[in-house]
């Protein structure tokens, strides 16, 4: 099975909170530096998982972006993209004591990765192509997208999408996002609920995996519902939890996603 992702590689800042933020107030915090970025993550629990895990995409120079390269090759995950250049992007995640999550988001270079550096020889042997919602809603990257959705079928490859973000594809236009969705021709979406309610049923994928935290998730499968439950953890951080379950689906299915996505909630930080 072999896994390519196509989006951001970013550094996560996560700073674990004592307790809630309170404006002018200091609060207690823990604060930790590791690589994340959705299609980043997706790959590398993708590896974890006992897959071929390639991520496509552009990478900075500086030392951000050493950091996660790194980062990527000790899990075992396959860099491919154009050469680095600039500023590689950074989130900084606020996570407060039940788990939940706030994200302050800097792409970096991320979005400059243009069709025209596509190479064909990144998609061979390819299974899934998993492309991040995010790489939808910047150009160049969005065209990018689209080309290795085109190369990826040609190599005889699946196409998945995560739609990523609600607000952001709200203010993007949720039309235009459907309309690159449609062209995309996903096999599979995951989706949270606000997610799919913001696209307001522009959704025709064969099969829809709607994301719902701690309820677990549910499969749309022709025309049929099948729910899943979490299964039970103590949840320490839930920073790339989506992205454990879609890389468990795509690698070995409902159980395996959802085994991975506890396996996240259980540590800090979005990879394995």
């Amino acid at each position: 099975m072999v896994i390519c992702t196509l989006g951001d590689a970013l550094l996560d800042i996560v700073v674990r909170l004592e307790r809630p933020l309170a404006a002018g107030d200091d609060v207690v915090a823990v604060t930790t530096l590791e690589p994340g970025g959705q299609a980043a993550n997706v790959a590398a629990w993708a590896a974890a998982l006992g897959a071929e895990a390639r991520f496509l995409g552009r990478l900075g120079d500086d030392e951000g972006g050493q950091l996660v390269a790194a980062a990527l090759r000790d899990r075992g995950v396959r860099l491919d993209g154009p050469p680095r250049l600039g500023r590689n992007g950074v989130v900084v995640s606020l996570v407060e004591p039940g788990g939940a999550r706030t994200m302050a988001s800097d792409r970096g270079v991320a979005p400059e990765f243009g069709p025209h550096e596509l190479e064909p020889r990144w998609l061979e042997g390819c299974d899934w192509l998993h492309v991040a919602g995010y790489s939808l809603l910047r150009s160049p990257i969005d065209a990018a997208s689209l080309a290795a959705g085109v190369l990826a079928r040609r190599a005889g490859a699946r196409v998945s999408v995560d739609v990523s973000s609600s607000e952001t594809v709200a203010a993007y236009g949720p039309a235009q996002f459907a309309a690159l969705l449609h062209e995309l021709e996903p096999d599979v979406l995951f989706a949270t609920e606000p997610e799919l309610a913001v696209l307001d049923g522009a959704v025709s994928s064969p099969t829809v995996v709607v994301k719902r935290g701690p309820r677990g998730f549910v499969i749309r499968q022709d025309d049929k519902e099948q729910e899943y439950e979490a299964d039970p953890v103590d949840a320490i951080d839930s920073t790339g939890a989506g992205d454990a379950l879609a890389a468990g689906f795509l690698v070995g299915g409902a159980g395996l996603a959802r085994e991975a996505a506890a396996r996240c909630v259980a540590k800090v930080g979005a990879m394995p």
